[in-house]
């Protein structure tokens, strides 16, 4: 069995100068947050007012830290709690590697709420604006995934199979590709086609389209991704992504089903 497509084998160092290394891995995420930062910034600028550009500034360092805090603890918690307990000090080496998108999920999520108490802003409104850039810093994200040749597929013998060369012999789905365009791509234009609708005026629904998209988009991604050697497939066949994904979903459905028009008083 050949693959038609053989890995490019990039090298996952952007740049080196001396001693100091910049990995395309890093990158992503920085592109991510300053594209994601901008463009939340004009959102904020445009009808219904939720908050101020000045606020976008300002939410960035708690995002910044959501995403970096909440995706190392959740790959400690939900991938590798084992080795991390015997070796504590390896969870501070994040240059290694181990990140989980559920975990960066909950850190951003909690920084929103605790962001929008202290500045008086509402929680759903300050959720769709963040929301709607989330998928710009998963494009890049798994894009570095690609770069790095980690998170691959299973064996596969379509056309565009490739032999990755931490997966062995055999050629395998490009999963990361996949997941790109289904978790970028995809979620970003329906996100933006909702405001462009005018969901932003109920607060909550492009929210929970995003947490129900992802979850969706995440769980027919792992059908494609080689799961975590050292967890395997998980109850019924499932993956740990499918099953951290299903409380997504509800959360995701929940927020658009109780979703108000802006102005409508309290119950």
């Amino acid at each position: 069995m050949l693959a038609l497509i053989h890995y490019p084998e990039i090298s996952p160092i952007a740049l080196s100068l001396g001693p100091l290394q910049i990995r395309w891995y890093a990158l992503a995420y920085i592109a991510g947050l300053l594209l994601g930062w901008r463009y939340c910034m004009w959102l904020a600028a445009r009808p219904p007012e939720v908050c101020k550009p000045l606020d976008i500034d300002d939410f960035l360092i708690w995002a910044t830290a959501g995403v970096v805090l909440g995706g190392r603890c959740g790959y400690v918690l939900f991938y590798d709690s084992t080795l991390y307990a015997s070796h504590p000090l390896e969870i501070l080496e994040v240059w290694h590697g181990g990140m989980s998108f559920h975990g960066g999920c909950i850190g951003v999520i909690s920084a929103i709420i605790l962001f929008a108490w202290r500045r008086h802003i509402p929680i759903r409104g300050l959720g769709d604006i963040i929301c709607c850039a989330v998928p710009i810093g998963l494009f890049f994200g798994r894009l570095a995934n690609f770069i790095n040749g980690e998170l691959f597929g299973r064996v596969s013998d379509v056309p565009w199979a490739m032999i990755f060369p931490n997966g062995g012999p055999l050629p395998r789905h490009p999963s990361q590709l996949y997941q790109a365009s289904m978790e970028g791509l995809i979620l970003f234009a329906t996100v933006t086609l909702l405001d462009q609708r005018g969901f932003r005026q109920r607060p909550g629904v492009i929210s929970g389209a995003f947490l129900a998209g992802y979850a969706i988009a995440r769980s027919i991604g792992e059908l494609f991704r080689q799961p975590d050697s050292q967890i395997g497939f998980l109850l019924f066949g499932t993956t740990m992504g499918q099953l951290l994904s299903l409380p997504m979903f509800v959360a995701g459905v929940w927020l658009i089903l109780t979703a108000k028009p802006l102005g409508t008083p309290a119950a």
